[in-house]
């Protein structure tokens, strides 16, 4: 293991959506269907990179006015339909609530299965994520081939990462001290938020983004789950 500092890591906790199932690959196709068939030119994958960073928006909006935790299906449906009105797609909520059906069938991306069967052999695999209980046990048992050794919700703390209180939780719930524990995410917000609250952090690259100038920064980068398995294991 490369680094003197994370030895005591006996736990890895992996951001789902985005980390290791590839909402690009699995939505901008299906985006571009429900365009087309709406009488818009615009491209699927347009359309998803707009769709995506308003999703992000409506997540930050449900922490910040506190009014009740929304859930993660809901404010993709809602950054969904905020789109739609944003590049004057014609549609019906019947059509919306039809096309939604898609996060059912999100698929990994095939490093992060190769990499989580590797990491399986020496850490605890735990998914730390934004989607609901039900949907993340749903769609982690029927598509990624991998056991996690538990699966943690925001439900339990009912605000979207990075609010402190989900990392929090996850040290509760798995009985260990912050430094026990690596989150693992492609995105810069989640490896902040762990960061803060004492945890290890690995940032998985896959969009060549930059990390947060924070103070912060993640004792691993790596490009996919493959070099991280390389990093971590002997």
């Amino acid at each position: 293991m490369s680094g003197h500092s994370l030895e005591r890591v006996k736990f890895l906790t992996f951001d789902i959506f985005g980390t290791v199932m590839d909402l690009t690959g699995s939505l901008a196709g299906p985006a571009g269907d429900f365009l087309a068939a709406n009488g818009s030119d615009m491209t699927g994958q347009a359309f998803y990179a707009d769709w995506r960073g308003r999703q992000r928006i409506e997540q930050y909006q449900d922490n910040l006015l506190m009014l009740g935790h929304s859930g993660y299906l809901e404010t993709c449906r809602r950054a969904f339909v905020y789109c739609l009105k944003k590049h004057n797609v014609a549609y019906t909520a019947e059509a919306v609530r039809e096309f939604m059906q898609v996060y059912m069938d999100l698929q990994p991306y095939d490093d992060a299965i190769e990499g989580l069967k590797s990491l399986g052999s020496r850490y605890k695999l735990v998914a730390l994520s934004n989607g609901e209980q039900w949907y993340l046990e749903k769609l982690l048992g029927t598509n990624v081939p991998v056991e996690f050794d538990a699966i943690i919700s925001v439900d339990q703390v009912g605000a979207f990462k990075p609010a402190p209180g989900i990392y929090r939780k996850a040290v509760q719930r798995l009985g260990c001290g912050p430094g026990e524990v690596m989150m693992v995410a492609a995105h810069a917000f989640d490896i902040l938020g762990a960061q803060a609250c004492g945890f290890r952090a690995a940032y998985v690259n896959r969009y060549n983004l930059p990390t947060e100038d924070s103070g912060y920064q993640p004792e691993i980068i790596v490009d996919d789950f493959i070099e991280l398995a390389q990093r971590l294991l002997p």
